[in-house]
C-alpha cells in the first residue's frame, strides 16, 4: 500500500485545526494541485492548475494551504492586486534595461518552477497585456501555474469592447492548464466561526460613525504619504487608520496604497459607506479592490454604513465583482 500523499495529509491537518473537513469537490481538486506542485518541484514538466468557481467555497484557502505545506522558498505565490503593484515598481526598478517587463515579472515571481496566483480577474486592457506577458514568460521557463479565480478562463476580460485583448491568454491557460471548477450550495466563509482578531473579527455597523472612532481622533484630518504622494484621512496611529469612505474610494487612491496601509494597520475604520449605487463607477471599483486587499491581508476592519449590509448588498449586485465583495463582507458581524 502506497504511502499517504505528504501534502495532502498537511492541508487536511490545517482543515482540522480549523475545526471543518473537506468536502469531496475540495479533496478532489486538491488531489489535482497536489500532484502537479510535487511533480513541479521535482523537476518534471506539468500542467498547471486552475481552479475557478463562486466565492467562498475554498479556493483560496486550498491553495494558500498547499502553498504553506511545501517546503519555505520552493514556490511563489502572488495576489492579483498585489502582483500589479510590484510589477509595477520592478519595472520602474529596471528601467532602461533591455526587456524590463520580462526582468520584472522574473523578480516578482521568482526563479523557482511553482506559482501561485490568488484571484485571478482581468477587467482591465492594461492588465489583460501584462497578464498574458506573465503567462508567456512561465511556460517559456517551464514553469507550472497554480491559479485561482472566480471566473472561467473564457469569462475573463468579459467588455466585449476589449476582450479580444485577452484572447491569447486565455489561449495560453487552456493550453497549459487543467481546468477545474469548484462550487456547491454553500458558501464556507457564512460558517467560519467569529475571531477576535483579523477580519473576520470586524464589524458592520448602522450605529453613528462617531460611537464608533477612537476618543483620540482630532476634528482635523491626518496626512499619510505613500511613495511621495500625500492622502488624507480622518485618524492614524501605530496599529489602526479612520477613514471615510470618501477619502478612501472617491480620492485617486490606487490597489497600491491599499496595500501598504494594510500592513501598516492592522485595525481600520471605514466611516460614512454608502450605498454603492450612490457612488461612481471608478469608487465603486476602489471599494471592491479595498476589501479584496483587507481580506488578503487579514486586516480587522469596522464598517460604519447609513444601511443594513444586506440591503448594501442587494444595491450593489449589478456591478463587476459584487458576488466576490458580498462573500468577504458577510464574514462581518452585525453591529
Amino acid at each position: 500500500m502506497s504511502s499517504p500523499d505528504p501534502l495532502l495529509v498537511a492541508v487536511e491537518a490545517h482543515a482540522h485545526r480549523e475545526g471543518f473537513a473537506l468536502d469531496p469537490g475540495q479533496r478532489a481538486v486538491l488531489e489535482q494541485m497536489a500532484r502537479a506542485s510535487a511533480r513541479a518541484l521535482a523537476g518534471e514538466p506539468v500542467r498547471g492548475v486552475y481552479l475557478f468557481g463562486p466565492a467562498g467555497r475554498g479556493k483560496s484557502w486550498l491553495a494558500d494551504a498547499l502553498f504553506a505545506a511545501l517546503p519555505d522558498g520552493s514556490a511563489a505565490r502572488v495576489h492579483f492586486h498585489g502582483f500589479f503593484d510590484d510589477l509595477h515598481r520592478r519595472i520602474q526598478t529596471h528601467r532602461g534595461e533591455p526587456d524590463a517587463t520580462t526582468r520584472a515579472l522574473d523578480d516578482v515571481c521568482g526563479s523557482g518552477r511553482l506559482v501561485f496566483f490568488d484571484e485571478l480577474h482581468v477587467h482591465d486592457p492594461g492588465d489583460a497585456r501584462l497578464l498574458t506577458r506573465l503567462i508567456e514568460r512561465l511556460v517559456g521557463r517551464g514553469c507550472t501555474l497554480v491559479a485561482t479565480s472566480n471566473y472561467a478562463p473564457r469569462e475573463l476580460l468579459p467588455d466585449p469592447v476589449w476582450h479580444h485583448l485577452f484572447v491569447p491568454g486565455i489561449a495560453l491557460l487552456e493550453t497549459h492548464l487543467d481546468v477545474f471548477r469548484l462550487d456547491g450550495d454553500v458558501d464556507y466563509r457564512t460558517r467560519e466561526a467569529a475571531r477576535t482578531s483579523g477580519f473576520r473579527a470586524g464589524v458592520w455597523s448602522t450605529a453613528p460613525p462617531r460611537t464608533a472612532l477612537p476618543r483620540k481622533v482630532s476634528t482635523r484630518p491626518q496626512r499619510l504619504s505613500v511613495r511621495d504622494r500625500l492622502f488624507t484621512v480622518t485618524f492614524a496611529d501605530d496599529r489602526s487608520l479612520t477613514a471615510t469612505f470618501a477619502q478612501l474610494c472617491d480620492s485617486p487612491l490606487a490597489p497600491a496604497e491599499y496595500r501598504h496601509w494594510s500592513h501598516a494597520y492592522p485595525h481600520w475604520t471605514i466611516t460614512d459607506v454608502p450605498p454603492l449605487d450612490e457612488v461612481g463607477p471608478a469608487a465603486q471599483q476602489r471599494f471592491v479592490n479595498l476589501i479584496d486587499i483587507l481580506v488578503d491581508a487579514d486586516v480587522h476592519l469596522d464598517v460604519h454604513s447609513s444601511i443594513d449590509l444586506e440591503v448594501f448588498l442587494e444595491r450593489a449586485a449589478g456591478r463587476l465583482d459584487a458576488f466576490r465583495m458580498a462573500s468577504r463582507l458577510r464574514l462581518l458581524r452585525r453591529g
